[in-house]
């Protein structure tokens, strides 16, 4: 039976929309889209995709524990197993992380612990860096310091732009998270046979 899983968005949702057409060779249902901007083209795709999608703008609570609050309470009522970060802008509390613990998984555009935070393909890119890659790992309360699953290198050439060098970065996402999210699955599953 497929895993549901809940995609947190703040964009565009290149990687929600890749994860969507790969779930059923991952394993996954995506039941909801969660996104904290009306604006964000994910929206869009979900509508496409005919994936159920809610919006919790940020400004529209008092706090972000009341944010996230009624982030966790959509994810407990789609009975969601694991959160799948795709683009999604905001630092996440302990106690969100807490609620879904070893259930949170981020892809992030460097080879961490390198060039952590939100401008991950500029930060390589500008410090000169020959390789830089993706990596996919849960998540926990620092910034992209979480327990990593899998990592790809990208190579940077000579001559290669920093849009360049961001193509070849989402190109890799594309086919590393539905790698790493099925593995963990798998380990998961394996876990629960031997006990």
């Amino acid at each position: 039976m497929a895993t549901r899983v809940a995609i947190l968005a703040s964009g565009g949702g290149t990687n929600f929309e890749n994860l969507a057409h790969r779930a059923g060779d991952i394993g996954i249902e995506i039941a909801v889209l969660v996104t904290d901007s009306a604006d964000a083209f994910a929206i869009n795709r979900a509508e496409r995709l005919g994936i159920p999608y809610v919006v919790h703008p940020r400004g529209e609570h008092s706090s972000k524990s009341a944010h996230e609050s009624a982030i966790i309470e959509t994810l407990r009522t789609y009975d969601i197993s694991y959160v799948l970060l795709a683009g999604y802008m905001r630092v996440l509390s302990a106690g969100f992380i807490e609620s879904f613990e070893r259930s949170i998984i981020n892809v992030h555009p460097s080879l961490l612990p390198s060039f952590k935070g939100r401008d991950g393909i500029r930060d390589a890119y500008e410090y000169g860096v020959k390789v830089t890659g993706v990596t996919v790992h849960f998540v926990d309360a620092g910034i992209d310091t979480g327990e990593i699953i899998d990592q790809m290198p990208v190579m940077i050439e000579a001559g290669d732009t920093l849009e360049a060098v961001a193509h070849k970065i989402h190109e890799t996402e594309y086919a590393l998270y539905p790698k790493a999210i099925k593995k963990v699955l798998k380990e998961r599953d394996d876990e629960k046979s031997t006990h």
